[in-house]
């Protein structure tokens, strides 16, 4: 199929097809015009690639675990892709805590924001009419 077709298939631009395949995630054949031509397991693996990005993995750690569904019986290919499954998971755990500091001395000044509110709302003098 053509790159137009594994787009509609799948839900994704050509654009990011073309970004799969420059990153070594994606493969096509070439025609004798050049035109890129997939396979019909490639949708799934457009799936994978997508379940994997949304799972906030970079394109070079996707590359990483890909191999495991190239070769799934290599226990050495496994075995890397768990560690780069781990490493990624860490990382968005630090990510995670990190936010967390983040929203709580957002919320330490909201409060700040909230009282100095209240207080301007108490001493407000009536505005001088004018005569």
């Amino acid at each position: 199929m053509r790159i137009g077709e594994l787009s509609r298939r799948t839900g994704v631009s050509p654009r990011s097809l073309r970004y799969y395949e420059e990153q070594g995630l994606l493969t096509s054949s070439r025609s004798g015009a050049g035109q890129r031509h997939y396979s019909d397991a490639e949708v799934q693996r457009v799936s994978l690639i997508r379940r994997l990005f949304e799972a906030g993995m970079s394109s070079r750690v996707i590359a990483t675990v890909l191999p495991c569904v190239d070769v799934p019986g290599d226990p050495g290919v496994a075995e890397e892709t768990f560690t780069a499954m781990m490493r990624e998971r860490e990382r968005i755990d630090a990510e995670i805590a990190q936010l967390v500091e983040m929203r709580d001395a957002l919320d330490v000044l909201i409060e700040a924001n909230s009282r100095h509110r209240a207080e301007l709302s108490t001493t407000r003098e009536p505005a001088a009419r004018s005569a």
